[in-house]
């Protein structure tokens, strides 16, 4: 599939600096497309579908055919049903012109994966050793990002190192470089810097492995670490460029404490200090450079030298980007300058920068600390009715929150089945939060009903939840109820795999 090249300055300041730095391009997996059959197939399933009956039946009556391309999509409209994504694949196997292809088996990996089905991912890749689909390096880069992601490192390091043995292809600087980045991505700088310390002499350190590591020790606020690796890759004779300084900005700006005054003016002095590194060197600051700064005057909740930032940036040529824009609107709403911030929104319309998910959180956010439902119910229909952006699982996120708190569950109900419609989810984070909810409000039986809708997508809970809705069942005399669950627990447990093992609850006592 080609990658499309964005224009910079549509995209959000981290994703800027990720298609600066990381290697995505490796996975290259398919993404969501419009498609009318997918959508039903993907409905069909959704709604009808019963794992004690066989798959084909709701499948044939709809007389569907699938062909490769609708069994890609189906599947990434049930990434958040991994139990009948698994059923519609094992259905694929037995038809008579099987549909699957290395993509197809990619896509199930990640999805399953990406619950923590470990077990279930692995017997994939021997399958497809097995059916002559020679995995590549890339099926093991979508196991290693989930590995990863779960923390488990060394399960990781070990799939990067069995590569060779199961594609009979030899690894590159580009692999090595996608393992680093990976590890510093969520926050293992410190094995990502074991493995390059072992492993370098096979690859010839380049900017590209330097730039991973001082992201990843400016990821863990160690900046010391950061500069330490940037004077290492200079004595080396290896030169950094804009992208390296553009790490070590965000490094130094990204995180640190700004208050009082004083910090946020050492900040800013350490900012300018690499600015003035970068010109030093001949490398010009570009417009993710100037975000950056920005973005410490937008936390820092300076709104009048957000705008003024904003102005020398068009001063000098530099066409903000919708990050930039973003922070500055971001700003103006934690000041209480809603006006304002509607303002410069337009004015991001006008110039031709599309407002993302982001920019319209920041008022969200700003509506839920007001706890002014009105406002933020008349902004997300708005929303839906003129079509203005596609809201994130965030954005979800922040409304079910927000009208969960006010009590309001009417209207969670209406966002909870928007959010279903949309395909964006609902995720962990989601079932979470209503879980919980409902059970502070000792709603058992439709905290029960989630939870179990939960279970059959392949979503394993969070621990505190079972404590949490064992708990609030006991006390509550409705210990049928729990057995049910727990039975319901129990025939799931083999699907989870491994990763249920550690999730057994004690006896607990009112």
């Amino acid at each position: 599939m080609a990658l499309t090249k964005i224009p910079t300055r549509f995209l959000s300041l981290q994703l800027q600096l990720q298609l600066q730095l990381r290697p995505f391009s490796s996975l290259n997996l398919p993404t969501m497309e419009p498609s009318n059959d997918a959508e039903l197939v993907s409905k069909i399933l959704l709604h009808h579908h019963n794992p004690f009956h066989a798959m084909e039946s709701s499948l044939q009556l709809h007389g569907i055919t699938l062909t490769p391309q609708l069994l890609h999509q189906t599947l990434l409209r049930l990434k958040h049903s991994s139990k009948i994504a698994l059923a519609l694949f094992n259905y694929s196997k037995s038809l008579p012109s099987s549909p699957l292809n290395p993509i197809s088996y990619h896509l199930l990996i990640d999805l399953l994966a990406k619950v923590h089905q470990f077990d279930l991912a692995w017997q994939l890749i021997v399958e497809m050793d097995q059916h002559s689909l020679s995995p590549t390096p890339t099926t093991f880069f979508i196991l290693i990002r989930r590995l990863i992601s779960a923390g488990l490192t060394r399960q990781a390091i070990r799939a990067f190192y069995d590569i060779e043995g199961f594609t009979q292809t030899k690894t590159h600087s580009d692999d090595f470089c996608f393992l680093l980045d990976t590890l510093c991505k969520y926050g293992y700088v410190k094995v990502a810097t074991e493995v390059f310390n072992k492993k370098r002499d096979g690859f010839s350190p380049d900017a590209k492995m330097f730039t991973i590591l001082i992201y990843g020790w400016c990821k863990i606020g160690r900046i010391d670490m950061a500069e330490r690796f940037l004077n290492d890759m200079v004595r080396r004779g290896i030169e950094p460029n804009v992208v390296t300084y553009n790490v070590l900005l965000n490094g130094i700006c990204r995180r640190a404490s700004l208050h009082p005054e004083g910090r946020f003016e050492r900040t800013i002095r350490n900012a300018e200090k690499v600015l003035d590194e970068m010109r030093e060197r001949g490398i010009e600051p570009d417009v993710t450079s100037f975000s950056i700064v920005l973005h410490v005057y937008s936390r820092a909740h300076k709104s009048e030298l957000s705008l003024d930032k904003l102005r020398l940036m068009r001063e000098k040529g530099i066409c903000p980007s919708v990050a930039t824009y973003t922070s500055v609107v971001k700003c103006l709403c934690s000041c209480g300058r809603l006006e304002d911030a509607e303002e410069l929104l337009g004015e991001m319309v006008r110039t031709g920068v599309s407002p993302c998910a982001a920019t319209y959180n920041c008022f969200f956010k700003e509506y839920r600390g007001r706890k002014d439902a009105d406002s933020a119910l008349k902004l997300y229909k708005k929303m839906k009715e003129e079509g203005l952006f596609v809201p994130s699982m965030h954005t979800y996120n922040i409304l079910v929150g927000m009208f969960l708190q006010l009590n309001r569950i009417g209207i969670v109900k209406d966002i909870w089945n928007d959010m279903r419609e949309s395909g964006v989810g609902p995720d962990l984070d989601s079932y979470t939060m209503l879980i919980h909810a409902l059970c502070e409000k000792q709603k058992w039986r439709e905290a029960c009903q989630f939870f179990v809708e939960m279970i059959e997508k392949g979503i394993l809970p969070q621990k505190v939840t079972f404590e949490t809705l064992y708990k609030g069942l006991i006390q509550s005399d409705m210990l049928r109820t729990w057995r049910r669950l727990k039975k319901k627990l129990d025939e799931e447990s083999i699907t989870f795999g491994s990763e249920f093992q550690n999730y057994h609850l004690k006896p607990y006592r009112r």
